[in-house]
């Protein structure tokens, strides 16, 4: 694992217990760091969106959060409901973690240092992008499942429970973001 991705993810991936899991989804962000204009340090600074204006939330502080919210929300579904939700902790935090690596190949930056939506991303969003690296890595379908339906792309499919988690953790710390009630 390179030092950007542990730098990124050390805490999260350290909580994937099998160790080629693990790797395969470290691989996934190597990859995409290697193919992205984007450093690693720029997720730190970049807004996690492009939808909401002036956006100071970084793309790593909202991913983190969703693989943490994701990993709560899991244990305590198996705390409660046990065998009648059975959630997989490891395809849950995998498919977390790599909800947006697709976004690494989505966004570019402007003259200016701004993240843009690229050419690419026009055309392949994130969670088809992200797809794509993840079975290049070997990840599972299971797990590329999770990318893919975690986006709005996703509510044309049936979701699997770790998928309905992703896609829930994702959407409740980015929809406040965007339209909330303010009084």
């Amino acid at each position: 694992m390179t030092e950007d991705v542990k730098k990124l993810w050390g805490e999260e991936l350290a909580w994937i217990k099998d160790d080629e899991l693990r790797a395969k989804t470290a691989k996934c962000w190597e990859l995409a760091l290697e193919r992205s204009v984007l450093s690693a340090d720029d997720l730190n600074e970049i807004p996690f969106t492009l939808l909401v204006p002036d956006l100071k939330v970084s793309f790593m502080a909202h991913k983190r959060s969703v693989a943490h919210i994701a990993r709560d929300a899991g244990n305590q579904m198996n705390k409660f409901y046990k065998d009648d939700l059975p959630v997989n902790m490891e395809v849950l935090i995998s498919g977390a973690i790599l909800a947006d690596v697709g976004k690494l190949l989505e966004y570019v930056k402007d003259e200016n240092g701004k993240a843009i939506q690229g050419t690419y991303g026009k055309y392949l969003r994130h969670p088809f992008s992200g797809v794509s690296i993840a079975e290049e890595c070997g990840i599972s379908a299971e797990i590329c499942h999770i990318i893919a339906a975690h986006a709005t792309e996703g509510n044309l499919v049936k979701r699997s429970t770790e998928a309905y988690v992703v896609h829930h953790a994702d959407f409740m710390t980015f929809l406040p973001f965007k339209s909330r009630l303010q009084i």
